[in-house]
């Protein structure tokens, strides 16, 4: 059975240590998105690696820790705008509804953004049905517990 979800939410991202943290919900994106900066694949011991800083120091949730990973990929994703842009792809965990769940995001600016997180269709698919009137549905189930 899928779970209602609204509009807007707030997810934990427990590799992050980001815990309810502002997500859209947007089904008109395939793919969901992170906002991040200092995006760089670099070398080391010749083993290509992937750094980056989650959100940026105007964020409230900002925490200047910098991530490195050698699990990742790329992606072609095509903007809101027709533009297709070349990505970075990494998995990691999620927790809504007090589920967690895998999570592939894309890496990119979204500064002047509202939400630093999007969740796209592949995500959401055959696990949500969007009920556009509702927010935080999510965020309201963890905090009656």
């Amino acid at each position: 059975m899928k779970i209602t979800i609204g509009r807007e939410d707030k997810a934990d991202f427990p590799e992050f240590l980001l815990e309810n943290i502002d997500v859209k919900i947007d089904s008109g994106a395939y793919t969901s998105s992170i906002h991040c900066t200092n995006i760089e694949e670099i070398e080391v011991n010749n083993k290509k690696q992937l750094k980056f800083t989650l959100l940026d120091p105007a964020h409230t949730l900002y925490n200047n820790k910098e991530f490195i990973t050698n699990d990742y990929t790329f992606k072609i994703v095509k903007s809101s705008n027709g533009i297709s842009e070349r990505r970075f792809r990494i998995l990691t965990e999620i927790i809504m509804f007090n589920k967690k769940n895998d999570i592939y995001l894309t890496l990119t600016e979204r500064k002047n953004m509202k939400f630093p997180i999007l969740l796209g269709r592949k995500f959401l698919n055959k696990k949500f049905v969007i009920d556009t009137t509702k927010k935080n549905l999510s965020y309201h189930l963890k905090h009656q517990e």
